[in-house]
């Protein structure tokens, strides 16, 4: 018998753990089951693990191993596999996987959307011509764009020339029943060094890539070190995460001297229990969409300390819910560190802050309703 439910396949360069690979998690373990079936599609490989993390049984997973440079290559499978499966709706994700969308219409799939999510080390503001002109050359082969920030939206209009009433925005979502703040102290932290009362804890959570610039978060250490040594004799730094550039950052901390008051604690699965394991937040990117990681430490009732980039403005109420500061200004960011430093309270009241702001406007509850909205939308122009 033939399954009635819509089939959504999402497609995804790579499949592991990321933010934006986090979104589709949620959007197929809380979309309504008995509305819609999923699939993933992986133009490299995924992994195992993560992928464990979809609570349906029925969700297929397709990898298709893909070497660098241009799909072309692929174009005939992804035609065989979108003909095949007769997805009602295919799903790109970031100009990495957005060639799929040719394929996807040659095989008359009626529903393209592709999804800009974020920015490339490669290009962090976008300002990439090149970029910009490819996105142009698969614009006719998008039925409707979904954007995480005003700032990709602007993007689209602006670089790309895509219509306005052709984008959605839909910015991400926490679980604020997961995601809680600790209780008047923070939480003790299994493995952690730094669990004493003591110390005043920062802690940044993402990969070791240079996007995500753990760099100069180190350098901002060190100078909160030097130049205020009475204030920041208690501060100690945890990075949470793996990537390429754990080895540079291993190198850096010895350099700078602070093998003693940094811990690099490695990809974790327990993010709630280390958010909730410091006083303060520092998300220190170049670029960014809308980050997962600063709406969980909000969540979790922490400070934010992030650079002034991408959707982080749209996040972060400089001043209410926590500090904006420019990219790569490791002086900026010591300062807006010492600030909370010196005043533990004012801590408190920004991160009370963010946790309201997560409630009311950032839930997963919000995100998912208005995928299903989008994705309900496009179905009804096929009788569906």
């Amino acid at each position: 018998m033939t399954d009635p439910r819509p089939l959504i396949m999402h497609v995804v360069y790579r499949f592991d753990t990321g933010g934006l690979e986090n979104g589709v998690v949620n959007v197929i373990n809380r979309l309504p089951h008995d509305r819609y079936r999923h699939a993933v599609l992986a133009l490299t490989t995924r992994s195992a693990e993560f992928w464990s993390r979809i609570e349906h049984k029925d969700v297929e997973f397709i990898e298709l191993n893909k070497p660098p440079g241009h799909a072309v290559k692929l174009y005939p499978e992804l035609y065989r596999i979108f003909r095949d499966h007769a997805p009602a709706i295919v799903h790109t994700r970031n100009l990495a996987a957005l060639e799929a969308v040719v394929p996807a219409r040659a095989a008359g799939v009626p529903i393209r959307i592709h999804g800009e999510h974020g920015w490339d080390v490669s290009d962090p503001d976008g300002a990439s011509r090149k970029y910009s002109l490819m996105r142009r050359l698969y614009r006719p082969f998008v039925t409707r764009y979904v954007v995480l920030s005003r700032h990709l939206e602007g993007y689209l209009k602006e670089r790309v020339r895509v219509p306005a009433e052709r984008i959605t925005r839909i910015c991400n979502g926490v679980d604020t029943t997961r995601f809680l703040p600790a209780g008047d102290k923070r939480d003790l932290l299994m493995g952690s060094p730094f669990n004493a009362c003591r110390y005043e804890v920062v802690g940044t959570v993402g990969r070791l890539d240079a996007v995500k610039d753990q760099m100069t978060l180190l350098r901002a250490f060190a100078l909160l070190l030097e130049r205020a040594p009475n204030v920041a004799y208690p501060m100690r730094l945890i990075i949470v995460g793996e990537g390429p550039m754990r080895g540079e950052l291993e190198a850096q901390i010895g350099r700078l001297g602070l093998s003693d008051k940094v811990w690099l604690a490695g990809a974790r699965k327990d993010i709630p229990d280390l958010l909730r394991a410091m006083d303060i937040f520092a998300l220190p990117s170049r670029a960014e969409g809308i980050s997962n990681t600063i709406l969980e430490a909000m969540a979790c009732g922490l400070p934010v300390v992030a650079t002034d980039v991408g959707g982080n403005g749209e996040l972060v109420v400089s001043g209410e819910t926590g500090l904006l500061v420019p990219s790569g200004d490791a002086g900026a960011l010591a300062e807006a560190l010492a600030r909370y430093a010196l005043s533990p309270t004012k801590g408190v009241e920004h991160g009370n802050a963010g946790r309201r702001r997560v409630e009311n406007l950032f839930s997963l509850d919000t995100m998912i309703a208005q995928y299903q909205e989008l994705y309900d939308k496009q179905l009804r122009t096929l009788g569906r």
